[in-house]
């Protein structure tokens, strides 16, 4: 499954763009929200959730990279995000968080964390999660290099994962383009979020979408 992160697309076209990888297969839209202390930069919050979702069917799903993320969860829930994404390095024990995004707001929710988090750190609530989200650069900035390190927390993610939650989905986001989705789809990854190779690729958006999806889907052997 592919997941366009806008945070590198033009956002004076943002709508016509995610219409085009919307019709040309991408299965979510991708929702970077950085708050300057948490990772070293600042983006987007809930008014662009609001200006999308009349703009696309698939689902939004909002990555909250922030130090208190239980401050911006209605907001974003109230302009139609479908899924809320919070890191582990900020909750001391993210059960009540993941709990209330579920139950009491109703959307999916994935727990995040950065290549320095031991995997075994998120074992414990893989059973109380829909996704985990296994970062492959520090997060903050767009356009950085996989972190090739990321390949074996992949595969121990996934034996976790398929071990405590098999309908858990594994997300990675970093560096994810032609040349690297497809081992990260070996390694054990399903879903693939993807700015500049998405944004950024010469031959247009829908072309990448279309590609990276092939890419992937050849190399899901687990």
């Amino acid at each position: 499954m592919i997941a366009p992160s806008i945070l590198a697309a033009d956002f004076s076209k943002l709508g016509e763009l995610v219409r085009e990888v919307t019709k040309a297969g991408a299965d979510r839209i991708h929702v970077d929200v950085m708050d300057g202390h948490f990772v070293p930069n600042l983006s987007m919050g809930s008014v662009v959730v609001k200006g999308l979702r009349p703009v696309t069917t698939i689902p939004l799903e909002v990555h909250l990279m922030v130090e208190d993320p239980g401050r911006f969860l209605d907001g974003f829930v109230k302009e139609g995000a479908d899924t809320l994404i919070v890191h582990l390095e900020v909750l001391a024990d993210p059960r009540p968080m993941l709990e209330h995004i579920k139950k009491a707001l109703g959307k999916k929710v994935g727990l995040a964390f950065n290549p320095d988090m031991p995997i075994e750190r998120i074992e414990p609530y893989l059973r109380d999660i829909d996704l985990a989200l296994c970062m492959t650069v520090f997060p903050g900035f767009g356009g950085q290099a996989f972190i090739p390190d990321s390949l074996e927390r992949l595969k121990k993610l996934r034996a976790l994962v398929n071990e405590h939650n098999p309908a858990c989905e594994i997300e990675v986001d970093g560096g994810i383009d032609a040349r690297t989705i497809g081992t990260a789809a070996g390694a054990g990854a399903n879903v693939f979020v993807a700015g500049t190779a998405v944004f950024g690729a010469p031959a247009g958006p829908a072309a990448a979408v279309k590609n990276l999806a092939l890419l992937a889907s050849e190399q899901m052997s687990w």
